[in-house]
């Protein structure tokens, strides 16, 4: 004999009860059912479609729709019980709708199929999860300009390699990081288009012989298209994997700017303090203030990779159309879409909280040689060749180096030993403030520029 809620729903091909391992085994609802309010969304629009088409009363549409409003109440009191046996949300909301308003409960899933319904779900899901992503990431990035527009001046090292290269602003380094999340807001929305399309109505995977009325559902539903394949529809997980894909280019950005960070608040480079509340201490030494925010989100990048990974390889061998392999999607989705939404929110918060250490930026340009490029840029100006300029420069640097002096620390009597076309004003460029003050165009550190891309992005921010 079956088990008789299996039976109710489809045992009746069956003529033994499935293995209680594999029960266990090859059930989703104790992940799936995160899914509960879109999937009654999506139950309630294909009730009201049904019933506009004639497949259904409105008595039964009245009475389905109620059902599954007090379901999903239920659910969210904590009383509803959730079911193994049941498999998934979908069957575990149908069984409880039947319990509760009989034989009309079992009419709901005309013309249509779990294969599609669980499409549509995870669609709706995620679209919802990329709404409030883009909340998010909004949010950073007005943080980042804020910061940027306040050290707009603040200047310290630029770096190649991790060596001293020339002189940049705070700002202008913000406003990178600004570049960097600001694409990834662009792919997001590009990622919401192609999810924000309707699967409802391919059942299982060649449509129905219902009168059905997609365009209908669609609207009720908010989605911009149609799926207009039913095989592809209700196979096709390209959405999940561009999600991930995308979020794993975000967090990505995530972690080289997390890795400055940690570097920045070291003793060796302190340039920058985190409040205490992005930070831990040591349990073991007193004296330790370690940036536990940015180390994990530098962490948790590995494993959104991963999912992106466990997605192209799930599907790379599936042939058309639906297979239970299809039920390993979401775990990683499901993963990735909170581990990004947790970072983003921990790097809102953080970062206009972030305190820099001026004058410590300041000294480490000076420093570094930042200034060599604009001494040969100077050379150039005064008509030697860049090459030229380029190793006069490199001797003047070989000279600081071994008398521990910085380019403009050196006298006008030891910078003309190296070229006769040094003269005074050469200081105005050497000057730190000097250098970056000079790069004023489009894209350039100087301070005005900064303020300037701040009110460009402020403008465009919406």
């Amino acid at each position: 004999m079956t088990d008789s809620k299996q039976n109710t729903l489809w045992g009746g091909r069956f003529s033994e009860s499935t293995d209680q391992f594999v029960q266990q085994f090859t059930a989703s609802v104790n992940f799936d059912r995160r899914l509960y309010a879109h999937d009654i969304r999506g139950s309630i629009a294909h009730a009201t479609m049904l019933t506009d088409v004639g497949v259904l009363t409105s008595d039964e549409r009245d009475a389905i729709i109620t059902g599954l409003n007090e379901i999903k109440d239920e659910i969210e009191r904590g009383e509803f019980q959730w079911s193994v046996e049941l498999e998934d949300v979908h069957m575990n909301i149908e069984s409880r709708l039947t319990q509760k308003i009989g034989i009309t409960g079992k009419k709901l899933h005309t013309g249509r199929s779990r294969n599609d319904q669980v499409a549509t779900d995870i669609r709706l899901w995620l679209r919802d999860e990329i709404d409030f992503l883009d909340t998010e990431m909004k949010r950073l990035l007005t943080g980042f300009m804020e910061l940027a527009e306040r050290e707009a001046a603040t200047i310290m090292p630029g770096f190649t390699h991790l060596q001293t290269a020339q002189p940049v602003t705070f700002g202008h380094h913000l406003m990178a990081w600004f570049e960097n999340i600001r694409r990834d807001r662009e792919r997001l929305a590009d990622c919401r288009k192609r999810a924000n399309r309707m699967p409802l109505g391919s059942a299982a995977l060649a449509g129905t012989t219902y009168p059905i009325d997609r365009e209908q559902t669609r609207d009720l539903l908010g989605f911009d298209e149609i799926c207009p394949n039913s095989l592809d529809a209700v196979s096709d997980r390209d959405f999940a994997i561009e999600f991930c894909a995308l979020a794993a280019i975000c967090m990505t950005h995530l972690s080289r700017m997390s890795e400055e960070l940690v570097l920045w608040t070291s003793s060796q480079f302190n340039f920058i303090n985190l409040p205490d509340r992005f930070c831990t201490g040591s349990s073991i030494m007193p004296q330790k203030k370690n940036p536990d925010v940015p180390e994990l989100v530098r962490g948790k990048t590995g494993r959104v990779n991963g999912h992106l990974i466990s997605l192209l390889t799930l599907m790379k061998s599936q042939p058309l159309a639906y297979n239970k392999d299809n039920q390993e999607d979401k775990e990683p989705l499901f993963d990735a879409v909170d581990t990004l939404r947790g970072c983003l929110r921990a790097f809102a918060d953080m970062i206009p909280a972030i305190e820099p250490n001026r004058e410590v930026m300041r000294e480490a340009a000076r420093r570094g040689f930042a200034t060599a490029t604009d001494l040969a840029d100077y050379l150039v100006r005064k008509g030697i060749a860049f090459r030229d300029a380029h190793e006069v420069v490199g001797k003047a640097v070989a000279y600081g180096v071994e008398n521990k002096k910085d380019l403009s620390d050196m006298t006008i009597s030891e910078l003309k030993t190296f070229s006769d076309q040094i003269n005074e004003d050469v200081f105005d460029v050497l000057t730190l403030e000097g250098s970056v003050s000079a790069r004023n165009h489009i894209g350039g550190t100087a301070p005005d520029q900064v303020r300037a891309a701040v009110a460009r992005a402020r403008e465009q921010l919406s």
